[in-house]
């Protein structure tokens, strides 16, 4: 069951980032933090379906991650969902076209070889 929140969490968060990285792209960089621009900025987000899903995957990945929490060690739950990382790059680079440099695709190893580590 711990593996199956893994799954849940890594899925939901990874969809999640993948939504608002699109979703960002196409907005732009937010530059001015005043509460009224930044409002119409935020509001001009959330009406595209691409934000108000990410939310709910988001709140999905939080709850799972309760729930993994409340079943094993914080030792294993932090390490095990680090896998995000390994799967958010694969997502950057096959679905969102985004370059990966050599260095980050080391880092992506690195993080998926302690992920193995923890599952042994």
């Amino acid at each position: 069951m711990k593996w199956v929140l893994v799954a849940v969490i890594v899925t939901a968060t990874t969809l999640s980032d993948a939504l608002l990285s699109r979703r960002m792209k196409v907005h732009g960089e937010i530059r001015d933090f005043r509460p009224g621009p930044l409002g119409r900025a935020l509001a001009a987000a959330a009406r595209h379906w691409h934000v108000p899903a990410a939310v709910v995957l988001m709140a999905v990945s939080f709850f799972a991650f309760l729930s993994l929490l409340s079943m094993a060690d914080l030792s294993f739950a932090v390490p095990a969902t680090a896998s995000i990382f390994a799967v958010e790059t694969l997502v950057a680079r096959l679905v969102l076209g985004e370059r990966v440099s050599a260095r980050r695709w080391l880092g992506t190893a690195l993080v998926t070889c302690g992920v193995v580590l923890i599952a042994l």
